[in-house]
């Protein structure tokens, strides 16, 4: 491996700058999963900017950056495994992905299983943050953009 093109901490086994590292540099992610995992690289590496970016733009303002930061400079990094993904399809399409991410902190070492959701929103997949509420009742437009209601949209994605 070449040292200045680490492995990547996703999981994949391939090179950082041929895995997350593009999208992390501004490549819109080709699925939610590959999402999911530059999302928890960007954690390892200390990307917070990226980790607001690919959040769904309607929650981003509502996220705890310094929380984020502190996390993962505090945190050892021990692992992600993909248990599987899910797309639904639909304008917008939305997914889903099953993972366990691994770390280690002043606490001890924990594991996070977690189904997470995802949405696309012209060509850029965005993960669908279930600590942040979105401002939008049942029949309010859905706060993903896609002009229809949020019950129809994104709200079954998020319980």
């Amino acid at each position: 491996m070449n040292p200045l093109d680490p492995v990547c901490p996703c999981g994949s086994g391939n090179p950082l700058g041929h895995c997350c590292g593009p999208y992390h540099a501004g490549t819109a992610a080709p699925s939610a999963e590959h999402l999911m995992r530059s999302r928890y690289s960007a954690y390892v590496l200390g990307l917070v900017d990226y980790l607001v970016a690919t959040t769904l733009p309607a929650q981003q303002s509502a996220l705890d950056r310094a929380a984020m930061a502190a996390w993962s400079a505090q945190s050892t990094w021990l692992g992600l495994e993909v248990e599987g993904s899910e797309l639904f399809g639909g304008q917008p399409e939305h997914a889903q992905v099953c993972f366990v991410a691994r770390w280690h902190d002043a606490q001890g070492e924990h594991s996070h299983r977690e189904r997470s959701a995802f949405v696309q929103v012209d060509g850029r997949w965005y993960f669908l943050d279930p600590t942040v509420p979105l401002k939008a009742g049942r029949n309010d437009p859905c706060p993903c953009g896609s002009r229809q209601k949020f019950k129809k949209c994104c709200a079954g994605y998020l319980s």
